[in-house]
């Protein structure tokens, strides 16, 4: 296929300023709503300028290397990206990281519109790289790297990808009752949930929940442990991470099994004890998790495919 020819998708989203504008209805009530909560409005401005500005550049520059379509992150669940396509990704990590769920390999090549703004661990690009790079990407000679996604299936047939990380859990702030399982380990548990991370979520949740652990107790529960939370796992590992968030132990409830990894051939199975609230979500989108109800069974591991993302 020619480079000319290829089929670009832009995955762009809305700014705070469009999704106030959205809600307000104008510009100028959006105003008075965000300076009536003591936020400054003219940073909105900014930021939405910024943004806008990337866009059109990097839209730009796409228009002359191929069909270019636009696509508001909104619609990712229900789109259905093109075998060949380069996708093209401009905004912050989690944009990033909610497109590589929906891809089937895909590669990603993630800009970052605003380095002033975002660090953007995600987002090795910045606008005026595009049109050096563009060309390499388009005949796929440009280096990617891979990303390990966590897959979560329930009894029920629902499925859930995560590229950071997945909680399984309950909404609101009481504890989750659950079974838990890895291997020839079973235990049943109350707890305010598990965190289940992949080798990009790492350095993430996961890490501020055991840096917490170890700033109570002085130490690591052991070597892995340690490891895990010092320098965190290569963004390709082949296994994840669990650990039980503040498990509690009683007659009917243990806390042995609260940390471990799982692989390929060990995933972790949850059943649900939860009559309701019950709930799993990825990479902390709470509005898209499945529910779990009593008597479900998730089944966590790794997704056989691999997020790409352009180096």
């Amino acid at each position: 296929m020619e480079a000319v020819d290829r089929k670009i998708i832009l995955v762009t989203r809305r700014t705070r300023l469009q999704e106030l504008v959205a809600r307000y209805n104008t510009v100028e009530q959006a105003r008075f709503q965000a300076e009536h909560l003591g936020m400054d409005f003219t940073d909105f401005l900014e930021e939405d300028r910024v943004y806008q500005r990337a866009v059109a550049s990097v839209s730009d520059t796409l228009q002359r290397h191929g069909k270019l379509q636009r696509l508001d992150r909104s619609f990712l669940p229900n789109f259905l990206f093109p075998p060949a396509a380069l996708v093209v990704v401009v905004g912050q990590d989690g944009l990033v990281a909610n497109t590589l769920k929906y891809l089937t390999g895909q590669p990603v090549l993630a800009i970052n519109p605003d380095p002033a703004r975002w660090e953007g661990v995600l987002l090795p690009f910045q606008v005026d790289d595009l049109a050096k790079m563009l060309p390499e990407a388009l005949r796929d000679t440009r280096p990617t790297r891979d990303i390990s996604m966590a897959r979560v299936r329930l009894s029920d047939g629902q499925t859930l990808l995560a590229v950071n990380d997945l909680f399984v859990g309950v909404r609101g702030h009481v504890s989750a009752r659950y079974e838990i399982t890895l291997g020839d380990v079973h235990e049943r548990q109350s707890s305010s949930g598990i965190i289940i991370s992949t080798g990009l979520g790492s350095t993430g949740w996961l890490r501020s929940v055991l840096t917490g652990a170890h700033a109570v107790t002085g130490k690591d529960a052991n070597k892995r442990m340690h490891e895990v939370r010092t320098r965190g796992l290569p963004w390709d590992s082949r296994e994840l991470i669990f650990n039980v968030r503040e498990p509690y132990p009683s007659r009917s409830t243990g806390a042995a099994l609260v940390f471990g990894a799982v692989g390929s051939k060990k995933p972790l199975r949850v059943r649900s004890l939860m009559p309701e609230g019950g709930i799993i979500f990825s990479d902390g989108i709470e509005a898209d998790g499945l529910d779990f109800k009593s008597g479900l069974e998730a089944v966590i591991g790794l997704d056989p495919k691999s997020g790409r993302l352009l180096q």
